[in-house]
């Protein structure tokens, strides 16, 4: 099956909002099986809607649109597909009771126009809203299957997982399963050398690579009738990747280099505290974002200016004179101190110039030194980053904590 998915509103193209909804949605398609050929963006015009309508009517069998159900003038979405497809409007009474009850909840009066919401084709099948106040619908016609979801992501992809999704796995008797690998430290290219054997014989499952800020996913993809048909499918491919990339894979699925690190932490019931200048706390907030970082993270501190580093930390002003505040010599010193001060059994810092200026021919902007001091010493590394400054901030952190993650498997085995 091949799906087509428009994305109905004029903020789309006038670039006011980024069209998240269509990377939410194929990723969800190909999940399925369900092959996405056309993303269309259209504004809020009748006719460019039914022009886009009508292209996608004769090349796919799966047509969503997103977007343009709210009560306002220019929320005609739902009316153009009716018309589109010769139907007509008419209220659907569950979605009116449950509108009027959201107002009364909310203490909020409903204005006339708000009725609009629960007006749908009575061929349709209408998609409850457990987030919001609009609808969507489902619409099957000449063997194509229209699907009409709101615009905001929160209900959209609420509505897909929980309505749209089961209705269409019952029209496939193929299911898509998927495993993602995560290698963290590895370029794309490198990556796809090191396994362009396996990538020139793919066939089910498939091998995909999706690069993004530092790291790498390896997508397995397997199309089966069952969760163990695919594994069976996907297991060999999956264990000759992990022979080949070792401890650079991180993690599975939804994992991400704060998570894992938290978790390995808590599974050896070791404390962490941290030091960070460059950062400005960046790498604190992903950390304290995974639930259960309280068990592990004592304490963090953002030491910013030569003087915190000295007060704070017990950096000696003498080797912030000598070698600078970004040197390995003071991201040393800041880990000792914040290991020290803290009682924690892990320290790490981080320090670097993260631009856009301050960079120098010697120490140019993205030059990040970090330390990590615990049950074997003090450990230093210097990484050259590329990027904004924003940008140099966050792989700082990404790669703070992939390293804090081979330290952890390097020099902590017999806490387990």
């Amino acid at each position: 099956m091949v799906a087509e998915i428009i994305g109905i509103g004029s903020e789309l193209l006038l670039g006011q909002i980024a069209n998240t909804n269509a990377q939410f949605l194929s990723q969800q398609l190909s999940f399925l099986g369900i092959d996405v050929y056309w993303h269309i963006a259209v504004g809020d015009n009748r006719n460019r809607i039914l022009e886009a309508l009508k292209s996608a009517s004769k090349r796919s069998d799966i047509i969503i649109t997103t977007g343009g159900l709210g009560p306002t003038m220019d929320d005609i979405s739902k009316e153009t597909v009716a018309e589109f497809l010769g139907m007509g409007l008419e209220i659907h009474e569950p979605s009116l009771k449950r509108i009027e009850q959201y107002f009364k909840s909310t203490g909020r009066i409903m204005t006339e126009n708000n009725k609009k919401q629960a007006m749908f084709p009575k061929e349709a099948k209408v998609l409850q809203n457990d987030v919001g106040t609009a609808p969507g619908a489902i619409i099957e016609k000449d063997n194509k299957t229209y699907i009409v979801l709101p615009g905001p992501p929160a209900e959209m992809q609420h509505m897909f997982i929980n309505y749209v999704l089961p209705h269409l796995a019952d029209k496939s008797d193929k299911k898509i399963f998927s495993r993602v690998l995560h290698v963290f430290g590895i370029g794309e290219s490198t990556i796809e050398n090191r396994i362009k054997d396996l990538l020139l014989r793919q066939g089910n499952p498939t091998i995909a690579p999706l690069a993004s800020y530092g790291e790498v996913k390896l997508r397995i993809t397997a199309k089966a009738s069952s969760q163990q048909e695919a594994e069976k499918l996907i297991k060999p491919i999956q264990s000759e990747i992990e022979k080949r990339f070792g401890s650079d894979i991180y993690g599975y699925d939804d994992d991400t280099l704060e998570k894992v690190a938290v978790n390995m932490l808590r599974d050896r019931n070791l404390k962490l505290a941290l030091a960070e200048s460059c950062t400005g706390g960046h790498l604190s907030d992903l950390i304290t974002n995974i639930p259960g970082a309280s068990d592990v993270l004592l304490e963090s501190c953002i030491t910013y200016s030569n003087e915190a580093k000295i007060k704070r930390l017990g950096v000696a002003a003498d080797t912030i004179k000598t070698y600078g505040a970004v040197s390995w010599q003071t991201a040393k010193q800041m880990a000792e101190g914040i290991r020290r001060s803290s009682g924690a059994d892990i320290g790490a810092a981080v320090t670097g110039i993260a631009g856009p200026g301050g960079g120098t021919q010697k120490k140019p902007v993205g030059l990040v030194y970090m330390a990590i001091s615990g049950l074997n010493g003090t450990e230093t590394k210097e990484f050259r980053l590329s990027g904004s400054r924003l940008g140099i901030k966050h792989r700082s952190s990404l790669h703070l904590l992939n390293w804090l993650r081979l330290y952890l498997i390097n020099n902590y085995v017999n806490n387990l």
